[in-house]
């Protein structure tokens, strides 16, 4: 088995309003994906993260430690969440990736996990 990381993007914007049927529903979809993840015995870990705007990033520039507000990059898809699952290879992650609602409005990146 190896663990594989699926950080879910997607465009903040794009978010349906908190409470709306369509927020609704696309928690529902979420909670769905996550029990099959729970059921099959894949999932490791995994959160949702709160908005870019309360994003802290800290970075050294000329041995300096420099703390900003937001996030690193400038872009319209933000790491929004995450899932560590443990599956036999590549392809099992990248099924699991293709399950998440947000591969139709957003991305969903796999990484393998360095585990030390």
């Amino acid at each position: 088995m190896a663990q594989y990381m699926l950080l879910v993007y997607a465009n903040e914007a794009d978010q349906p309003e908190f409470g709306s049927p369509e927020q609704v529903a696309a928690r529902a979809a979420w909670g769905a994906v996550t029990a099959g993840m729970q059921e099959s015995g894949v999932l490791v870990a995994g959160d949702g993260l709160q908005s870019v705007t309360t994003a802290t990033t800290v970075r050294e520039r000329d041995g300096e430690v420099v703390v900003t507000d937001g996030p690193f990059a400038e872009t319209r898809e933000m790491l929004g969440g995450y899932y560590i699952v443990d599956v036999p290879d590549l392809d099992a992650a990248l099924q699991w990736a293709g399950k998440l609602p947000n591969v139709s409005y957003g991305s969903v990146e796999v990484r393998p996990v360095m585990v030390m």
